[in-house]
């Protein structure tokens, strides 16, 4: 992780970093020294709880591995895109007579995966990602390249409650379609024609059980052949068009 992140991403020191919070600027991480004490670091620490900034403890060794500067045991990482509050997208495509189509994305955390269903996201006329603060891929410049630039423009929603989310958009009507290899039912039979958020899980373990659980619809895609699975974001490029294909035939 450290070799990927440039040093003008990065804010060193804990007076900068409130100063860069403070500004506006949109931290995508924090890494605090282990024990490191005082009045300012706990103001920091106040600053980023109230705000859903997510920071870690880790060894001083990590910090010097990311940079040399004069850190003081605090450096923020800041995310080349701007978050969207979840809210304000789904108002604003039902307010434009639109069909919703938002990407849930259950702790997906390598970055080219990311990028490449950004890319496709983006192609296919998805109106937002979602992501959980905390077990999702860095946006960093591995993922902006992987996207081909999609993830400047598309809509990010990054949710400390991803249930919470899931909640919201079931009650604001979208159909939450699962894809998963457990299901029996095969992608193209479910109706993406109306509003509906599409849920890929993790490249690991798959959807977590509890987010399984609220999903309308459970999906599977056909394997033949000796590999038992699909890369997530070729799975995800695949149901995505299949949305695609159903909304085009409607129009």
């Amino acid at each position: 992780m450290e070799k990927e992140n440039n040093q003008s991403d990065l804010v060193f020191g804990i007076r900068p970093l409130i100063e860069a919070i403070e500004a506006g600027k949109q931290i995508d991480n924090v890494f605090i020294q282990d024990g490191l004490r005082g009045e300012l670091i706990n103001d920091l620490k106040r600053m980023m709880q109230k705000r859903g900034i997510i920071y870690k403890q880790v060894p001083i060794e990590k910090i010097n591995r990311i940079t040399h500067k004069n850190h003081q045991g605090v450096i923020g990482f800041v995310s080349p895109v701007t978050f969207y509050r979840l809210e304000d997208i789904i108002t604003s495509v039902f307010e434009a007579g639109k069909s919703p189509l938002i990407l849930i994305l259950d702790r997906i955390t390598d970055v080219r995966n990311f990028g490449a269903i950004a890319r496709s996201a983006a192609c296919a006329g998805v109106d937002a990602i979602v992501i959980p603060s905390r077990g999702a891929s860095p946006i960093n410049s591995d993922a902006l390249k992987t996207s081909a630039g999609a993830l400047y423009s598309m809509p990010i929603c990054k949710e400390h409650n991803l249930k919470s989310a899931i909640d919201y958009l079931k009650d604001s009507g979208l159909q939450l379609m699962a894809v998963t290899e457990k299901a029996s039912d095969l992608y193209y039979q479910a109706d993406f024609s109306g509003p509906a958020a599409l849920i890929m899980g993790s490249e690991e373990d798959g959807i977590s059980p509890e987010y399984l659980k609220l999903a309308d619809a459970r999906l599977r895609i056909p394997i033949q052949g000796q590999i038992g699975s699909l890369n997530v974001s070729v799975a995800t490029g695949i149901v995505l068009f299949e949305a695609v294909k159903q909304r085009l035939s409607i129009q």
